[in-house]
């Protein structure tokens, strides 16, 4: 179970501070949406640069023209790009043709969908990574609503999970045996990055 850490709601410079502290306890940088839309793939780049270890994600969020965004991503660094679910089945496709070309791989955000219609559709387009993903505005704090994992149970993705994830809720979103849990402002926002991140981690690898 790798931990991933996404970067969102922060300045270039939050960003390296908090890889700094943190990159002993993580596994996958996401450079989140709002980060890229602020500052494009110029920092990619950056993070791929001072953390060529890493598995670097860009949460590129594609809806449309997926190759070319793939590329712009794959090109800059990344390891991992994101499409997402309610995209037309050419746009994933494309996606993940791109993807193959640089080794890289597609992840397929979820969010919002409810049927596992969907789902087989995906996996029809040689899916083979999705994101469980309760979105910021339907985030409750407290509890992690497990019964996400009903919805791609039988399927033979590899899944991550995301949503307000925390030291609280964490050991819950590890109960489903994803691949991959995914955090943000609980480490981000912390008064102590790198302690949270490892507690964190000691929780899901536990």
């Amino acid at each position: 179970m790798k931990l991933q850490l996404a970067l969102d709601r922060l300045t270039w410079d939050e960003c390296m501070d908090v890889l700094n502290q943190t990159e002993k306890s993580i596994d996958i940088i996401e450079v989140g949406t709002g980060v890229i839309k602020e500052y494009g793939m110029a920092i990619v780049k950056e993070i791929r640069k001072r953390f060529p270890s890493h598995l670097i994600m860009a949460d590129m969020k594609t809806c449309d023209a997926g190759g070319h965004e793939a590329r712009q991503a794959f090109g800059a660094g990344a390891d991992i790009v994101t499409v997402m679910a309610f995209s037309s089945a050419l746009t994933i496709q494309d996606t993940v043709d791109v993807a193959r070309e640089y080794d890289g791989r597609v992840m397929v955000d979820l969010l919002e969908v409810q049927h596992r219609e969907k789902l087989n559709d995906l996996e029809k387009l040689s899916v083979e990574l999705v994101s469980l993903h309760v979105g910021k505005d339907k985030q409750k704090k407290g509890a992690f609503n497990t019964e996400m994992f009903h919805l791609v149970e039988g399927f033979p993705f590899e899944v991550a999970v995301a949503g307000g994830i925390d030291e609280t809720t964490a050991e819950q979103a590890a109960s489903g045996h994803p691949a991959i849990i995914i955090v943000g402002s609980a480490i981000t926002k912390a008064d102590d990055s790198a302690r949270a991140a490892e507690n964190i981690r000691k929780i899901i690898k536990g």
